[in-house]
């Protein structure tokens, strides 16, 4: 499943939990612009697995997960930086 599918960008609060653990450490240190694929080990993905749904296949307890990462935008940050 894809937020570029969608046409969209996923936007989320980074280290609020709103995403899986992998996602949020691998995040931190990237910069505006960056792009980054990230494997994340089962345990930081989706420890008790995560059941199907439309446009999202299931994943099993504690398999590990790839995610392609483009870091568009950190509100609060100048382009100039």
């Amino acid at each position: 499943c894809s937020s570029l599918e969608k046409g969209q960008p996923y936007i989320f609060r980074v280290g609020a939990g709103q995403v899986i653990k992998g996602l949020d450490e691998g995040i931190l240190s990237m910069k505006v612009g960056g792009l980054r694929r990230l494997y994340i080990p089962g345990q930081l993905a989706f420890p008790k697995g995560l059941t199907s749904a439309p446009g999202r296949p299931r994943v099993a307890p504690s398999s590990p997960v790839v995610f392609d990462v483009n870091l568009l935008f950190v509100p609060g940050l100048d382009d100039d930086e």
